[in-house]
């Protein structure tokens, strides 16, 4: 599977959008950058789906733009104008040439799924490998309102239950990608979130 990050030249604060060009061209969020449009058609001239991870502005904000652009179905959680298929925990969605569990991982978002097949997890922002407050392990953020840190916990437990050994890259939703043992990383992040500190030093 062919992995783009489309959003990675962006000058404005966004998510990681990452378009997998395969037989079922898939966009994994969408992002906050008014050039994503244009960086897709750099790499494919259509895209049969949407998959959002949650509706967070940094991830969705680009969304009808693409919808414009290419028509494609849009799978989402949460209720969205533009989505055209729910998604559930336990469902399965195609991204690229894998296909992929959703996982319900709520904490960050009350909307947050995370997708994960034998090979690959797109985290959204439930865990990343690096996000500037940690390396090699990190989760998102909870000091806002409608966040939750032990929901947070329990969703990045249920994602490890999950998630298959030999799952070797993870897509997050900021951060660099990460390529080597994805669990290793994910519990990392579990223990950190796990001690209740702040996050950040002003949260």
């Amino acid at each position: 599977m062919e992995v783009h990050h489309v959003t990675e030249d962006a000058e404005t604060f966004t998510c990681n959008a990452f378009l997998a060009v395969s037989a079922e061209t898939t966009l994994v969020d969408a992002g906050a950058w008014d050039g994503v449009v244009e960086e897709i058609r750099s790499h494919t001239d259509h895209v049969d789906a949407v998959v959002v991870t949650h509706q967070h502005g940094d991830h969705v904000s680009q969304l009808e733009a693409v919808v414009d652009a290419f028509d494609p179905d849009v799978y989402a959680y949460a209720n969205h104008p533009a989505r055209t298929h729910p998604l559930a925990d336990g469902d399965e969605v195609t991204i690229g040439d894998e296909t992929f569990d959703v996982v319900s991982t709520p904490g960050h978002a009350d909307d947050h799924v995370s997708f994960v097949s034998d090979r690959s997890l797109f985290s959204g922002d439930v865990v990343v490998h690096d996000d500037g407050a940690f390396d090699y392990g990190s989760f998102g953020r909870t000091d806002m309102a409608g966040q939750s840190r032990e929901r947070l916990i329990e969703s990045i437990e249920e994602l490890l239950e999950r998630m298959p050994d030999g799952v070797s890259r993870m897509y997050a939703g900021h951060g660099g990608v990460f390529e080597g043992d994805v669990r290793d990383v994910v519990e990392t992040a579990l223990e950190r979130a796990e001690k209740r500190e702040p996050k950040y030093p002003d949260e």
